[in-house]
């Protein structure tokens, strides 16, 4: 899959699933749940403890899920995450270094912007994505606004985004969107209860129409 192909799959389906917890003997079952309830887009964030075997498993079962790997800092950690089988990176700033690194190995980049100016540095660094974290207080707004004098930029803001706003979101010129808490929330995996994170999936994807 060439960074091409994935951003018109990301365009195509809207949303990706995000998983940041410390429990890794719950992340493949929870990840389960969303694909289940239709998510295709999975990222796994290297936060969590064996993150980079729970990547490489994930994508063994799931050939036709694209599997990603967030929170990448380091060039190595990209070179690993392809490895194990990401096929996109998403890091939580503009680190060229990674960008560059990503286009080298052939994945996609969705690095961490929050300002204008990050987000065309981002761009002119070879990401075709632009990561909104963390989202302004001020909303959908400032999706609009970026994109005023920028149509150029493809802006999938994370943080913030629920099922009461994604549509908002969306209509205000985000790409797509990212769920993070909303879908994978902490209680839920504690207490194993993967079909209400199913439910969950299903809800927060019927909201990206409402």
């Amino acid at each position: 899959m060439t960074p091409h192909d994935f951003v018109a799959r990301l365009g195509s389906h809207r949303a990706s699933a995000i998983l940041r917890t410390n429990d890794a003997e719950a992340a493949i079952d929870a990840m389960e749940a969303a694909v289940r309830g239709g998510f295709r887009i999975c990222e796994f964030t290297l936060t969590i403890p064996g993150a980079m075997e729970i990547i490489g498993e994930f994508s063994r079962r799931h050939p036709d899920v694209i599997v990603g790997a967030g929170t990448v800092l380091e060039v190595d950690q990209a070179h690993r995450a392809v490895e194990a089988g990401a096929r996109f990176l998403v890091s939580p700033v503009v680190d060229e270094a990674v960008i560059r690194a990503a286009t080298e190995l052939g994945v996609a980049a969705m690095p961490g912007t929050h300002t204008a100016t990050e987000m065309l540095t981002a761009y002119r660094a070879g990401a075709a994505l632009q990561k909104l974290f963390p989202a302004p207080g001020f909303g959908p707004g400032y999706v609009s606004a970026c994109l005023g004098p920028m149509p150029f930029l493809k802006i999938v803001p994370t943080h913030g985004v629920d099922e009461h706003n994604a549509a908002q979101w969306l209509g205000a010129g985000a790409f797509a969107i990212g769920f993070v808490a909303p879908l994978f929330d902490p209680a839920l995996i504690a207490d194993r209860r993967y079909d209400e994170l199913e439910q969950r999936a299903r809800r927060l994807l019927a909201s990206l129409d409402d």
